[in-house]
């Protein structure tokens, strides 16, 4: 008998852990509308090779700049894809959707040296900054509206 209601006490006890174990978690992830929209961001930027390439009409919004940074010498050499990338996404940011990139920089360590007053060279062991001009430019619908 003894048995039993321990038994039964144990297994009450048990199945309330469960219910409020599971009464308290919840999921979070970054899938939220603004991390999605800025991770895909430099997609809605076309690159042209100069302005001669742009059929449209266009403006010229600004100057934007991207950069990897490396920053030990035994990590990933810093990439122009990603430096061209953050340009591509500084752009759109301030509602440009084309770019002409004007031309991508290596510093190593004896360059950013140099800069010693620089919090990128503080930082990095080697960079590439890539260099840009944004424009918005007319689009079949944005020409509708």
């Amino acid at each position: 008998m003894l048995t039993k209601k321990f038994l039964l006490l144990f297994l009450m006890v048990v199945i309330l852990v469960i219910i409020t174990a599971c009464s308290n978690n919840y999921v979070s992830t970054n899938l939220d509308k603004v991390n999605f929209n800025q991770y895909f961001s430099a997609s809605k930027v076309k690159i042209y090779h100069s302005e001669k390439d742009i059929n449209a009409r266009y403006q010229f919004i600004s100057g934007v700049e991207g950069q990897d940074c490396q920053i030990k010498p035994h990590h990933a050499a810093p990439n122009e894809i990603n430096a061209r990338t953050q340009a591509r996404r500084q752009a759109f940011d301030q509602h440009a959707n084309g770019v002409v990139f004007s031309g991508c920089a290596v510093l190593a360590q004896e360059q950013l040296a140099q800069q010693s007053n620089s919090n990128d060279a503080q930082q990095c062991h080697a960079i590439v900054i890539c260099y840009a001009k944004a424009y918005a430019i007319e689009t079949k619908s944005s020409a509708n509206d």
